[in-house]
């Protein structure tokens, strides 16, 4: 049977440190899951930017470092396959800012509102055996984007909904691939619940917290 388990991590290197979610832990993780198949939060673009030329650091900030310092040095390594699976459109991404359509005063106190939900986010640290990868932190982070939905529901169709189909499409596709492999999927820890609704209703051995 498929084998799939689900990492969460954070992008910025100054809030791993700060709660102890360090590229040292993920890497432990990930040695002990010992996967054939890594399905990473990188755009099919970055990963063939990538493989032409390592020392091409993709566009628009993308991939996240983790992946450029530990997970593509961790494939090569140990020859693990890397998939990626995430979606979106530059061009129009900016388009679908979810408080676009708001005057100045009312953008502000949402924007107030977003940062008060990253920060219950944050408080959810000391759950579970790793950072941001516990029900604690899915059911605020799930909150959060629930408001985020009826504050603008037609950016966040766009920019989360759609785009977090397009990524666990592009996991059971590697599913089918790699039948019967250990695939990990390795994305930002905002894209737990989600993953973990969809791909634990898959005939997989399913593995989430890693933990």
């Amino acid at each position: 049977m498929t084998t799939i388990g689900l990492l969460g991590t954070i992008h910025n290197a100054e809030l791993r440190d700060r709660y102890n979610c360090s590229l040292s832990l993920y890497k432990r993780i990930i040695h002990e899951f010992k996967p054939d198949v890594i399905c990473g939060e990188v755009h099919p673009q970055s990963w063939q930017k990538y493989m032409n030329d390592p020392q091409d650091k993709g566009y628009w900030g993308e991939p996240a470092s983790e992946y450029w310092e530990l997970i593509f040095p961790l494939c090569q390594e140990h020859r693990i396959i890397f998939v990626p699976i995430d979606w979106f459109e530059l061009d129009v991404w900016h388009d679908f800012d979810p408080f676009i359509g708001y005057g100045a005063e009312e953008r502000k106190k949402l924007e107030q509102q977003d940062d008060a939900w990253f920060i219950k986010q944050m408080e959810t640290s000391t759950y579970g055996n790793i950072p941001f990868n516990s029900n604690e932190f899915d059911q605020i982070t799930r909150m959060k984007y629930e408001w985020l939905s009826k504050v603008s529901p037609k950016s966040q169709n766009m920019r989360w909904q759609v785009r977090n189909q397009i990524m666990i499409q592009r996991v059971k596709n590697a599913m089918k691939e790699y039948a019967g492999k250990r695939i990990l999927c390795i994305v930002g820890a905002d894209h737990n619940y989600i993953f973990q609704d969809e791909l634990r209703k898959e005939d997989v051995h399913w593995i989430y917290p890693l933990k």
